[in-house]
């Protein structure tokens, strides 16, 4: 059984995850997805794959043993992908981040990740709350990306 606390931070990435697919759908203009805006060099289409490629990847791959393969650079590099499959592919997000924390026990929690991050080893714990913080920090530049766009 999973513990609270990474009921916890599935509970929060799930909602973010949200949060995500409502900020995509509130562009008015779907080509707006894809633009930029002065010094920012990611368009909020580019955000939305990175942001679900780094969940899939560590969330849905390593601890949920998924399968998916991660192309970190094309989460940059893809462009005009339609707003319908930004949305299916937070979808695909989503149900990877709660089938790789499903059956995380406290103990496991504690445990090293499989994976170096930064050169250095972490438990899962810690990459599970660097990741929360990373979802959000980039959903906090979508949001920004999105209100100098279509203001």
């Amino acid at each position: 059984m999973a513990s609270m606390i990474a009921n916890n931070v599935c509970e929060i990435i799930v909602r973010d995850l949200q949060k995500l697919a409502m900020e995509v759908s509130a562009f008015k203009r779907e080509e707006n997805l894809w633009k930029i805006e002065g010094d920012i060099k990611n368009s909020s289409g580019n955000l939305s794959l990175h942001i679900c490629g780094n969940l899939q990847h560590f969330i849905g791959a390593v601890l949920g043993n998924s399968g998916y393969i991660r192309n970190r650079d094309a989460e940059f590099s893809q462009k005009n992908i339609s707003r319908e499959n930004l949305l299916n592919e937070i979808e695909l997000t989503v149900t990877a981040v709660k089938k790789g924390m499903n059956n995380l026990t406290d103990e496991e929690l504690y445990k090293e990740y499989p994976l170096e991050k930064w050169n250095q080893h972490s438990s899962k714990a810690f990459l599970l709350i660097h990741l929360t913080a990373h979802l959000n920090y980039h959903l906090g530049q979508l949001n920004y990306l999105r209100r100098v766009l279509e203001k």
